[in-house]
């Protein structure tokens, strides 16, 4: 792997703290400017969210407005390490993973949000995930911390950087097919490799 394997705590992450969540003594723009703090991370909350159900659903050109054009990626998992820079390189190759033969379970939680400027963040995640790689009968599940920093650009917030390390992975042979009643991926997925 490229990087040296570090303890994922905020230091080491280049989590610093952000504005502090309390409401100013002074005048109405202080309170103003304190709800717009909370509305900021409100919006940073939903962008993450809306990238969960992107990927999920191979919705790319949704995905797409969710990044920044020079994103910086970089996944470790068990068996994996994945890097990509520029928002055409993440989803010409994102499209690869979620495709026909694939079913996507992700899910984030326990969202740690800084605002450190009116443009600037970070925030911190707690994934649980499974996948299912039909085509190479295989289930990947565990989860993960992401760590990423956003911007907001034009008044929208936006993921400038996104990097995650697996806390556990499982990595299953799936012996037969499931019998799915249901499968969106199936019908909207980008077609295999």
């Amino acid at each position: 792997m490229s990087e040296e394997r570090k303890k994922l705590t905020k230091e080491t992450l280049g989590i610093t703290p952000g504005r502090p969540l309390q409401a100013s003594a002074g005048d109405i723009d202080a309170l103003r400017k304190d709800i717009q703090m909370l509305m900021d991370i409100e919006a940073i909350k939903q962008l993450k969210h809306a990238y969960f159900r992107c990927i999920d659903t191979a919705n790319l050109e949704e995905l797409g407005t969710l990044f920044h054009e020079d994103v910086t990626v970089h996944f470790i998992g068990g068996t994996y390490e994945w890097q990509v820079q520029g928002r055409k390189d993440y989803l010409d190759n994102i499209g690869y993973s979620f495709n026909k033969e694939s079913i996507g379970h992700h899910n984030g939680h326990q969202p740690e949000i800084q605002v450190l400027s009116e443009t600037e963040a970070t925030g911190i995640w707690y994934l649980a995930d499974h996948m299912w790689i039909m085509n190479h009968n295989a289930k990947t599940y565990g989860t993960a911390i992401y760590w990423d920093r956003y911007e907001k650009v034009d008044g929208r917030w936006q993921i400038r950087e996104t990097r995650y390390e697996r806390l556990y992975e499982i990595n299953e042979p799936v012996p037969e097919r499931p019998a799915l009643s249901s499968h969106y991926l199936g019908v909207h997925g980008t077609e295999p490799l």
